[in-house]
């Protein structure tokens, strides 16, 4: 079974910080910059709202339904047929997220690194390794994770740091020059989106080998996430100014630029291995997720029967969702933070509020 696979306190809050931070470091500054200019940096404070409320949703349900994934106790809350409604939801919202953060992938490698290979073979390559990650459990995503995470930012760090003489602190005014509304707006994108996909505990947490740490391990994770995402827009703001919020990959151009001034050649070869390392933790994780969500939803005694057919369907997935880049901004920006915020945040604090007043009715009768 499958509940006998474990993951250690250090590999569950990496899993975390990688999960969330991971590819959005390239996009996420641009996006923010598009509504809170200047003020993106502002943003990133309030965005981690969602974070919270999610760390705090799912583990008060794991503690009242122990050792149950959220597709297993929805049934319990909500009864057999709405709870398997549900399911079928999360499992088509995990089918699409990684038809389409594969296909992200390889429109950024297609961009940056390899013009004229054919899509669908980025987008296979990236899935044949996570499907064997996922057939091989979570405790060897946990290990790769645990491996891979740090090897990023020894990259990101000197790049971080080569930063600083760059800076002009000038772009960071007039500080809420236009009021507080535009920076509400820039912190809808990362928190709607981003901070709550820590939601994911729902389906981690039976796996965690201290349950009685999850708490203050996902909190130590949303804090690592929230430095890391406000060190990134804050220095994309003041080496790019206004132009931040016009690019599509600004962190990316913040590498350039620095690769530019310092005279270092193809700093944006690391901006590419972040990249791919950072796919391939989130996509193996949803395919893991994926997998044990069909798996439980139907009764399937091992999931790793799952991988192979999945991990095909991901890949036609991803040939169909978006036809161009253009498609793909047009999604992250304007519909993914609606329905993020729908279905990472509402769905689990409604099943926590309906579990809430069930309990209630069910001692007042008593």
């Amino acid at each position: 079974m499958q509940t006998t696979e474990k993951i250690t306190v250090n590999q569950f809050g990496i899993i975390l910080f990688s999960f969330v931070a991971s590819t959005i470091i390239l996009t996420l500054p641009g996006l923010m910059a598009m509504y809170a200019k200047q003020d993106a940096w502002i943003s990133v404070f309030p965005s981690t709202l969602t974070g919270l409320l999610s760390i705090w949703v799912m583990i008060l349900l794991s503690k009242r339904y122990p050792g149950l994934t959220i597709i297993q106790y929805s049934q319990k809350i909500l009864g057999k047929w709405l709870g398997t409604c549900l399911g079928l939801y999360y499992i088509y919202f995990w089918y699409m997220s990684i038809s389409i953060m594969t296909i992200q992938h390889t429109f950024f490698i297609k961009a940056l690194l390899l013009p004229r290979s054919p899509a669908i073979i980025g987008s296979l390559t990236l899935l044949i390794l996570c499907g064997l990650a996922v057939y091989m459990g979570i405790e060897v995503i946990g290990r790769c994770t645990e491996f891979l995470t740090p090897m990023k930012l020894i990259f990101l760090i000197p790049l971080l740091i080569l930063t600083i003489g760059s800076v002009d602190s000038e772009q960071l005014k007039p500080i809420i020059g236009d009021g507080i509304l535009p920076v509400l707006q820039g912190a809808i994108l990362p928190g709607g989106a981003f901070m709550n996909q820590l939601f994911i505990l729902g389906w981690l947490l039976p796996y965690l080998n201290q349950p009685q740490k999850a708490f203050k391990v996902s909190l130590f994770a949303l804090l690592a996430i929230f430095i890391f995402v406000f060190i990134v827009v804050i220095s994309a703001i003041m080496i790019l100014g206004s132009l931040t919020g016009q690019l599509n990959y600004s962190y990316l151009s913040v590498m350039q630029y620095i690769g530019i001034e310092g005279s270092f050649e193809r700093l944006e070869a690391i901006a590419v291995m972040i990249w791919v390392l950072g796919s391939f933790s989130k996509v193996s994780v949803s395919l893991f997720i994926l997998c044990i969500s069909i798996s439980q939803l139907f009764r399937i005694q091992n999931y790793r029967d799952l991988v192979a057919p999945i991990t095909l369907l991901s890949l036609i997935g991803s040939a169909w969702v978006f036809k161009n880049g253009a498609e793909l901004q047009t999604y992250l920006t304007l519909i993914y933070p609606s329905a993020g915020l729908v279905t990472q945040s509402l769905i689990p604090l409604l099943l926590l509020m309906i579990d809430t007043i069930k309990g209630k009715m069910n001692r007042s009768l008593h």
